[in-house]
């Protein structure tokens, strides 16, 4: 049975059900960063051994692993420009072979992500597309992203159709549907030889005044805007995915020209957040013959989507209804 996912408010240093799971950070995961005077910010995600260590807890197709990849930088990228406490989602639900992908990222760092794939569909679709699009996995459905900052406060959604042959171009709809600012995106997900890594490059033009050159019109304004366009377009998969390029480096590699200022990195860690007592009061609302039906052999198990851990419960184990 798969687990319901439901947020753990307990710091997982005093949750002693949770299962064993990397315990893994990345303390200079997102750099934001900006273009002085220029009306240009963004934020370099780097992954860099999370990648691994959450994209390898499930052995699936390359595909899918390279579009988990890309959607935890994703919404790792886009989470660390909030102002919020909770989590930020990122929800595809599709008619293809990947049925669904679901990543986020809290406002503290922890991110976790998977993918739910109709194995046989997708297995006729690799005998004849070895290496298919997102659009090709994803088939017809919605994107939505989704601030979520508890029970208490109301969520924020946003869903479009899925329009594009890849998850860059499917994000970048959304974007231009919500008539937020215009911004570039460059997502990367590949296994290298330190296992797998995951990046993203985005690019927001800054509206307003607000930090800009007061001597620039309308037309240096675009012009500005199209050279920081030109500039990222640049940018290679593998110097994403490079754990020996710093990312002020590579910053400074594809800005230097306009002049670039990196601002205070923030971490990254492993974030799922599944609970053995948490599932275990959540067995507690089901009825007798639900856990009738979830038994077999004596136990329930019930698996976390996100880390691929089993959690195995007897009768016994589940507390009294309150």
């Amino acid at each position: 049975m798969p687990m319901v996912h439901v947020m753990d408010d307990t710091p997982a240093f005093l949750d002693t059900g949770r299962p064993d799971v990397p315990d893994i950070a990345v303390p200079r995961g997102v750099t934001p960063f900006y273009l002085p005077m220029r009306p240009v910010r963004g934020r370099l995600v780097r992954l860099g051994p999370l990648a691994d260590a959450l994209l390898s807890r499930h052995d699936q197709a390359s595909c899918i692993t390279e579009m988990v990849g890309q959607a935890m930088a994703l919404v790792a990228a886009l989470a660390t420009a909030l102002k919020f406490t909770g989590s930020f989602s990122l929800q595809i639900k599709g008619d293809g072979p990947l049925r669904m992908l679901l990543a986020d990222c809290t406002d503290t760092g922890a991110l976790r992500g998977y993918a739910s794939v109709t194995q046989e569909r997708l297995d006729d679709l690799l005998r004849v597309a070895p290496t298919p699009t997102a659009q090709a996995l994803l088939g017809e459905g919605f994107l939505a992203f989704t601030v979520d900052q508890g029970a208490e406060m109301d969520r924020h959604q946003g869903i479009v159709s899925l329009i594009g042959d890849s998850l860059e171009n499917m994000a970048l709809h959304y974007f231009d549907a919500s008539e937020q600012t215009p911004c570039f995106l460059r997502l990367a997900c590949a296994p290298t030889a330190h296992g797998w890594r995951a990046a993203a490059l985005i690019l927001e033009r800054v509206a307003g005044q607000g930090g800009v050159d007061p001597d620039l019109d309308a037309m240096a304004l675009d012009e500005s805007w199209g050279t920081a366009l030109i500039l990222a377009g640049t940018v290679k998969d593998s110097e994403l995915l490079d754990d020996t390029l710093p990312a002020d480096r590579l910053l400074y590699n594809l800005f230097s020209s306009e002049g670039v200022a990196a601002d205070r990195p923030r971490p990254l860690t492993y974030g799922c957040r599944c609970s053995r007592s948490r599932l275990a009061d959540l067995l507690a609302t089901f009825g007798t013959d639900d856990i009738d039906h979830m038994e077999t052999d004596g136990a329930i198990v019930m698996t976390c989507e996100f880390c691929n851990h089993d959690f195995s419960f007897t009768r016994a184990d589940i507390p009294p209804a309150a």
